[in-house]
């Protein structure tokens, strides 16, 4: 099982790794059946599986839905989960209680949390109760109205000082690995140099120890002109839409279901009960 050690080690060792999210049960157990060393179950949900604008109206409580799932599907991968919005804002004391429902209910061995600033103590507090902290520096998702929308970060020499400057306090602070989103290529290069810890990438170049992508972004599931940091290693909405059109005119023709799809009684006992035991414990509607 990947810990938190190994992603240290991934750095130390000059191994670069993928990370990849996860909000469901058979997407976890495949991508860890894959070999993926790092899933995280992002509050990116909001918008690739809720239907949010943004990630900001997603709640702890379906966090920990969904995190819960992963949990049950993955057996290998370290398991990070996000903090959502306005669950770690108010105090400390707030962050450490939903930190802790991420460990102790949503299976999770780590959590992430977004931005620099006031985060630093409360990195430090949840990494001196046992309680391991990814941090999110650059273009941050829950910060979109302050950024004014979705927008490259650190383009500036005051805002590259500053995200270096923050990435260097969380790394005092106990953070075990950055992400970095949005932000020059150059910047996040140096950013990496700069760290004992790994930082993760995403739309922040080659020069990072990792790189997370979002699971449907991945797969072509989402649909539309993917951001340009969005590599699609397949098509799938494309061919979903083709098995849903082929299964719905095979239905309509009546090719669908055939003899193949079945079931018959013979004359004899074995079979029927063997084929009601089929349906008993197939995966059925």
């Amino acid at each position: 099982m990947t810990t938190v050690l190994d992603v240290q080690r991934f750095k130390e060792e000059g191994q670069r790794f993928a990370v990849l999210t996860a909000y469901d049960y058979l997407s976890a157990k495949i991508l860890d059946d894959a070999g993926m060393p790092i899933l995280l179950v992002g509050d990116s949900l909001g918008m690739v599986v809720l239907g949010y604008p943004t990630t900001l109206p997603v709640t702890l409580d379906e966090m920990l839905h969904h995190a819960k799932a992963v949990a049950r599907g993955a057996r290998q991968a370290l398991l990070v989960g996000d903090m959502p919005f306005m669950s770690y804002h108010a105090s400390v004391e707030q962050a450490i209680a939903s930190a802790g429902r991420f460990i102790q209910e949503g299976g999770m061995h780590a959590v992430k949390l977004e931005g620099g600033g006031r985060i630093v103590e409360i990195t430090r507090q949840l990494t001196s109760m046992g309680i391991p902290v990814m941090v999110h520096l650059g273009l941050t998702p829950q910060f979109v109205n302050q950024m004014g929308g979705f927008k490259v970060q650190g383009k500036s020499d005051k805002q590259a000082a500053r995200i270096l400057a923050d990435a260097k306090e969380l790394e005092q602070a106990g953070a075990f690995s950055i992400v970095l989103e949005g932000v020059p290529s150059d910047l996040a290069t140096r950013v990496t140099k700069a760290l004992r810890i790994p930082t993760i990438g995403i739309g922040a170049g080659s020069g990072t120890d990792g790189q997370v992508l979002v699971f449907h972004d991945m797969l072509g599931l989402t649909t539309g002109k993917a951001p340009k940091f969005v590599k699609r290693y397949a098509n799938l909405a494309d061919d979903i839409t083709r098995a849903a059109k082929q299964y719905a005119q095979e239905v309509g023709d009546g090719t669908f279901p055939g003899p193949e799809h079945s079931y018959s009684a013979n004359g004899t006992a074995a079979p029927v009960k063997a084929q009601l035991d089929e349906v008993k414990y197939g995966a059925g509607a």
